[in-house]
């Protein structure tokens, strides 16, 4: 099947992105996750997935993307009205890694090894 850049963004970036963000609040600041539910707008369930890597598992972050991400996570936490905005920073930030770019091809076996579309 053929991807779009933007596919592989909505089904496993922000997907992904919310995980780490949901280990962040639950293991640093101490929060349930019905509060970090709340906070990322998503169900209950959905941060137990999260939690069990039963949900966005597909998607691993190197040092500095997760550095960024627990940058992200603390603005959250002292402007949580913003969250989308925040995630949405980040997505755009992560946007053409070669983390995200390795999956794209994975997902789409049409993309040639040259492929550059995410970057552009």
């Amino acid at each position: 099947m053929k991807l779009m850049p933007q596919e592989i963004e909505v089904w496993y970036l922000i997907p992904a992105l919310r995980r780490e963000i949901a280990k962040i609040f639950i293991s640093d600041f101490r929060f349930s996750q019905k509060q970090v539910a709340e906070i990322l707008g998503i169900t209950e369930s959905a941060i137990s997935q999260y939690l069990k890597d039963k949900r966005a598992h597909e998607l691993k972050f190197n040092e500095k993307e997760m550095a960024e991400i627990r940058k992200t996570a603390k603005r959250i936490i002292n402007d949580k009205e913003n969250c989308n905005k925040y995630v949405y920073k980040l997505t755009m930030l992560l946007r053409g890694t070669d983390a995200v770019c390795a999956l794209h091809k994975k997902q789409d076996k049409s993309l040639s090894e040259n492929c550059h579309i995410c970057m552009e």
